[in-house]
């Protein structure tokens, strides 16, 4: 230790191989530099050592913690985002792991690592703007190949239809409720607005889908996450906004919301409400780990998505919906959108087949062709 340091340790004052298991609770000792005056130390039933005898006590417990300390090392470390949404899935994920695997439900086993990406950097511009793919996802990646961190935990709408070379994602956990909810403090529904009123929301999908069936509103760009959204909203900067109910529930913030919107009102993003899990394509050990917590229903919805996606190869400029599910007699159902961002031309189509993974995947990209001839060229050149 460098000769200004202090710590404070919590350890037992008696010497080790010499504790009795019914020593006196331990007590807080503060470890000084061997030469500075050591404070006294005081065990029940022991009479007080020497001033060196307690110096070298002291130096002797301190150096047996902080081996301690350096031997505790996290057998998993989680990334992700910093929005209480995020750290929300990230708890998420390390409890499922916790009560999944018993060598890591001991203490100190997985470690959270907050990473801050570009998306959550810039905040004052549209996310079509600062654009490109991967807004959330690239410095958690990039952290995930350097080895900062052994798994990586995304909104899976977030990520990219493709994925950075060295990197799997062989897990989705179970899929929250897709939907979207309306939030206002003056009106019930959308429909109840009054012609002017203004919307916020950072989405292009929403942007397009409230324009088509309300021309009479008004849309503006609204960054942050949803304790900011929440905050503007209060502050009167809009008179509603549009979130996703999977991370009101996950933040246990549903009383927050006025109105549940039907997929036919507003279709959801790709992959919403769906989180993902990453790791090294290389790491057979976190491939095994995060791998047991896949729910493959969800799994095989998001791979019919994405693969809709993939073929429209859409950016933060196209306002892009999917959805896929299981009907009750067991098929796939999915339901595709592409739009303007001003909501004058909307093209929708729907498949429905197996729910078998190449069947679901051959029907998102059959869709995806399908609008693509629809739209026609410069369709999405915005």
């Amino acid at each position: 230790m460098g000769s200004n340091s202090i710590r404070s340790y919590s350890h037992s004052c008696f010497p080790l191989g010499l504790r009795h298991s019914k020593a006196p609770a331990a007590m807080t000792v503060t470890a000084l530099h061997p030469f500075a005056a050591a404070p006294a130390v005081f065990c029940p039933g022991r009479r007080p050592a020497s001033s060196l005898g307690r110096r070298a006590l002291v130096v002797r417990a301190a150096v047996v913690v902080e081996q301690e300390a350096k031997a505790q090392v996290a057998l998993l470390r989680i990334g992700t985002r910093g929005s209480p949404l995020a750290l929300a899935q990230a708890y998420e994920t390390r409890d499922k792991l916790m009560s999944t695997h018993s060598e890591l439900a001991e203490d100190g086993a997985i470690d959270i690592v907050i990473i801050k990406t570009t998306g959550d950097k810039i905040l004052n511009q549209p996310l079509a703007d600062i654009g490109g793919k991967g807004l959330f996802t690239k410095e958690i990646d990039e952290a995930l190949l350097e080895g900062r961190i052994d798994i990586a935990v995304h909104s899976m709408k977030d990520v990219p239809t493709y994925l950075p070379q060295g990197t799997i994602l062989p897990c989705n956990l179970p899929r929250e409720d897709v939907r979207d909810a309306f939030i206002s403090l003056s009106s019930s529904s959308l429909s109840e607005l009054p012609a002017g009123s203004v919307v916020g929301t950072a989405s292009l999908r929403r942007q397009s889908q409230i324009l088509y069936r309300y021309p009479s509103l008004k849309v503006v760009n609204f960054r942050g996450n949803v304790q900011t959204r929440l905050k503007k909203l209060n502050d009167g900067e809009v008179q509603a906004t549009l979130l996703a109910l999977a991370g009101l529930k996950r933040l246990n913030m549903t009383d927050k919301v006025t109105a549940i919107l039907s997929i036919e009102d507003m279709l959801p993003a790709i992959a919403q409400g769906a989180i993902g899990i990453g790791c090294r394509s290389n790491d057979d050990k976190m491939a095994n780990y995060i791998a047991s917590l896949n729910h493959d229903d969800t799994r095989l919805a998001v791979a019919c998505e994405r693969a809709f996606l993939e073929t429209l190869d859409g950016s933060c400029r196209t306002p892009i919906a999917g959805y896929a599910h299981r009907n009750a007699d067991g098929y796939c159902v999915l339901q595709c959108l592409v739009a303007s961002p001003d909501g004058k031309r909307v093209l929708e189509t729907s498949r429905r087949g197996l729910y078998a993974l190449d069947d679901m995947v051959a029907m998102g990209q059959d869709a995806g062709k399908e609008l693509l001839s629809k739209a026609g060229p410069g369709f999405f050149d915005w």
